[in-house]
C-alpha cells in the first residue's frame, strides 16, 4: 500500500549558500530562489576558531611549527603534508595575523562553518511498504515498484547500459554529504559499511536530522540496487561508501577536505578506496575584497587537485543560484569552481506526467547555474517551476498506482530517510545536487565496465560520450554535453 504524505520541513529555499540542492517543492521564480549573492553568503557562513595553514607544496612541513603556533596563541591540531595544510584551533584575536607570519606558512584561513545544503526545505515524499518481486526476464531495472516515475534513468539511456551487462559493478563511489540511511531497503546491499566514515564529530555516518537525509538521497541515484522493490539508481551494482562531512546541511571546510582526503586515498592506506567522489553540496561565498574566501579556495583545491593524483574523479554540483558562473566577478561558488572538479548542471522538465505535455527533460533547470567555461557536463536534476494543485499519475510495478502532484513529478525520485526501519521511504527532490550524482553514476558504469582509469581518461570518456545538445561544441547549458549511459559503456 502506498501513503501519499506532503511534507513540510519549513521554508522555501531563498538562500544562496545552499547552492548545491534545492530540494524545493514549493515552484518558485528563479529570482526568488536565488536571492542576493551577498545576502546569502552572510546568512550561510560562520567563522570558527578553527584555523587553516596553508603550507608550501613539496617542500615539507617546519619541525618548529607546533612550538610556533603556540607562540602565537594557538593549538596545532593536525597536518596534512600532503596537501600541504595544516589545522589550528586558536581564540586570539589576532592569531590569523600572526600565524601568517610563521616560518613557512603561505596563508592563515579562519575556517567557516558553511550551510552546504539547506535544511529548511519542501520537498513530496512517500513511505511505502517493501513489496514487489524481481522478474529475471524483465528488462534490468522495470521491475522496480516505482520505475515509472524515474524519467532520470531513462533521459540518460541508463536501462540500455544495464541490458548490455554494464551496471557498475566493481566501481566505489564516495558520497560526501551528510547521513546516508544505510539500512534502507534499495541501500543496505550497496554500502561499504567498513568504509564510511563520519568527520562530523560526535555523528557517525549513518546519522543525521529528519526525515529526508540528503545524502541518503543522492546516494540512492547512484547506485540504488535492483530489487524489484523501490528504485533503480544510474550504476545499480556499484559500490557507495557514505563520507559525513554535514550534518543537518552545515559543515565546516576542514570536514569537506578531510573528507575529500580520505575517499582519495587507498584502502591500504587507511582510506576508502574510491574511484570516484561526488560532492552534492555547495556555497557561494564573497569573493570581492575577501581574501579570506581566496584562501578556502586554495585549501579546498588541494584536496580535489590531491584527489585527481590519486587516480580519483571529482564530481560536484554546479549550484542552484541560476548566476552565470562565467560572469560574476565578486562570488565564487564552492567546491564547483576548486581546480580539477567536473561540474555538473542540472536539467529536467516541466510538466513531464500532464496528458499532452512535451517539454523537453533535456531543458536547462530554471534554477541551475550555467557557464560555458563553468559547466563540465549536463545531468538530469528536475525542476519545480510549474505551479497548480493538479495530480499526475503513473502505473506501479506490479500493480496498482502512484499518484502525486504534477509539477512534484518533474523532480528526482530517490531514496530517504523517513521515519521507521520497516518501511522505504522515497523523497522528490530537484538539484543540481540530484544531477551530479547522475554523472557520478555513469562514470561509475565506466570503471565497472574498463575497470580503474586515470581521472582525465575517464573525464574524457563521459565528454565523448554525451549528448552534444544546445549549440555545437561546448555550451553555457550542457558544457560538453548530456550525459549519456549507454553510449559510455558501448562506443
Amino acid at each position: 500500500m502506498l501513503h501519499s504524505r506532503h511534507l513540510l520541513a519549513g521554508a522555501v529555499l531563498i538562500s544562496l549558500g545552499a547552492a548545491a540542492c534545492s530540494d524545493n517543492s514549493q515552484p518558485s521564480a528563479p529570482d526568488a530562489v536565488a536571492g542576493t549573492p551577498a545576502k546569502a553568503a552572510a546568512r550561510t557562513s560562520e567563522p570558527t576558531n578553527d584555523f587553516i595553514l596553508i603550507l608550501p607544496e613539496a617542500v615539507g612541513v617546519s619541525p618548529t611549527l607546533k612550538r610556533d603556533v603556540a607562540a602565537a596563541g594557538g593549538t596545532l591540531l593536525d597536518v596534512k603534508p600532503e596537501l600541504g595544510l595544516a589545522y589550528a584551533n586558536s581564540t586570539a584575536p589576532d592569531f590569523e595575523a600572526k600565524a601568517a607570519k610563521i616560518k613557512g606558512v603561505q596563508h592563515a584561513v579562519r575556517d567557516l562553518m558553511v550551510q552546504w545544503t539547506d535544511p529548511n526545505t519542501r520537498f513530496e515524499s512517500i513511505e511505502a511498504e517493501a513489496t514487489g518481486g524481481f522478474d529475471a526476464s524483465a528488462i534490468h531495472g522495470s521491475t522496480e515498484s516505482f520505475w515509472n516515475a524515474q524519467w532520470n534513468a531513462t533521459a540518460i539511456d541508463a536501462p540500455d547500459a544495464w541490458d548490455a551487462g554494464y551496471r557498475g559493478r566493481g566501481a566505489r563511489v564516495a558520497v560526501i554529504d551528510g547521513g546516508i540511511y544505510n539500512a534502507h531497503v534499495d541501500l543496505d546491499a550497496n554500502i561499504d559499511v567498513a568504509r564510511s566514515r563520519s568527520f562530523v564529530p560526535g555523528f557517525a555516518y549513518n546519522q543525521d536530522v529528519g526525515t529526508f537525509w540528503h545524502g541518503t538521497h543522492v546516494a540512492g541515484i547512484v547506485a540504488a540496487e535492483v530489487n524489484g522493490l523501490g528504485t533503480a539508481g544510474i550504476a545499480p551494482e556499484a559500490t557507495i561508501i557514505g563520507i559525513k562531512a554535514l550534518h543537518n546541511g552545515s559543515g565546516s571546510f576542514e570536514a569537506v577536505i578531510d573528507a575529500i582526503y580520505y575517499a582519495a586515498n587507498p584502502i591500504a592506506q587507511g582510506g576508502a578506496g574510491a574511484h570516484i567522489i561526488n560532492m552534492s553540496l555547495g556555497a557561494i561565498l564573497p569573493k570581492q575584497g575577501n581574501e579570506g574566501t581566496i584562501q578556502l579556495l586554495v585549501a579546498l583545491s588541494r584536496a580535489t587537485s590531491y584527489a585527481r593524483k590519486q587516480g580519483v574523479l571529482v564530481i560536484a554540483a554546479a549550484g542552484n543560484e541560476g548566476l552565470d558562473l562565467d560572469h560574476i566577478q565578486n562570488v565564487v561558488s564552492v567546491p564547483a569552481e576548486a581546480v580539477g572538479v567536473v561540474n555538473v548542471s542540472a536539467l529536467g522538465p516541466m510538466g513531464l506526467y500532464v496528458a499532452g505535455n512535451s517539454t523537453s527533460v533535456d531543458r536547462l533547470a530554471s534554477y541551475s547555474n550555467f557557464g560555458q567555461s563553468s559547466i563540465s557536463l549536463g545531468a538530469p536534476g528536475g525542476d519545480f517551476a510549474l505551479p497548480g494543485n493538479a495530480v499526475c499519475s503513473v502505473a506501479r510495478i506490479p500493480s496498482g498506482t502512484l499518484a502525486q502532484l504534477c509539477w512534484a513529478m518533474d523532480m528526482v525520485l530517490s531514496t530517504s530517510r523517513g521515519t521507521g526501519a520497516s518501511i522505504s521511504s522515497y523523497t522528490w527532490a530537484a538539484g543540481t545536487s540530484m544531477a551530479a550524482p547522475a554523472v557520478a553514476g555513469v562514470a561509475a558504469l565506466i570503471v565497472g565496465k574498463y575497470g580503474p582509469m586515470d581521472p582525465a581518461q575517464l573525464e574524457a570518456k563521459l565528454r565523448s560520450s554525451s549528448d552534444d545538445l544546445g549549440k555545437p561544441g561546448r555550451d553555457d547549458a550542457y558544457g560538453h554535453g548530456r550525459v549519456n549511459a549507454y553510449r559510455a559503456v558501448t562506443e
